[in-house]
């Protein structure tokens, strides 16, 4: 069976994305499978060292939710029009995408997200990890341009620069 696999974890960038995987499985009649990776507190080094099982049920259960709301959030006016199917997936994010988009019939989307050099330094790039083991085709969306003109708005209020009113107008 055919699957668009998608990564999501409720940025604007996420969202774009699932909205263009919902789109690609409409074209493609196939079934749309959203993923939302988790890893418990501390990475998997942290669980090793003595996180209990209560705690890591507790993480397992706020990726589901946190999974539900993306879904509310992404298809909240209109269904999508496939079947969608949620999954919560413990691992690193690329590798939990790879993993699941594993048949060549399969569509991996995923975003592309802010890439300042103090993010790409700190976070290695999913859609760099994903182009680079897949199996299958990958689609990577990138950022809305109202996401850019959203993070010169928050970097603008972080230093205190003042709003020209000409910039508003085109």
């Amino acid at each position: 069976m055919r699957r668009v696999v998608v990564g999501v974890t409720g940025t604007l960038g996420s969202l774009a994305a699932l909205h263009r995987a919902a789109a690609e499985a409409r074209v493609r009649d196939a079934e749309l499978r959203v993923v939302l990776a988790w890893q418990s507190p501390g990475g998997e080094l942290g669980s090793r060292n003595g996180l209990s099982p209560s705690a890591l049920a507790e993480c397992r259960t706020a990726a589901a939710e946190r999974l539900r709301e993306v879904l509310d959030t992404a298809f909240r006016a209109a269904r999508p029009g496939v079947a969608v199917a949620g999954l919560t997936v413990r691992g690193t994010p690329g590798a939990a995408l790879v993993d699941t988009a594993r048949g060549v019939e399969d569509l991996l989307v995923v975003g592309t997200g802010s890439r300042s050099p103090l993010r790409r330094l700190l976070r290695p790039s999913v859609a760099r990890y994903c182009l680079a083991h897949a199996a299958c085709p990958v689609l990577v969306v990138p950022p809305l341009p109202l996401q850019t003109d959203l993070g010169i708005a928050h970097r603008r209020n972080f230093w205190r620069i003042p709003l020209d009113p000409r910039e508003l107008t085109p």
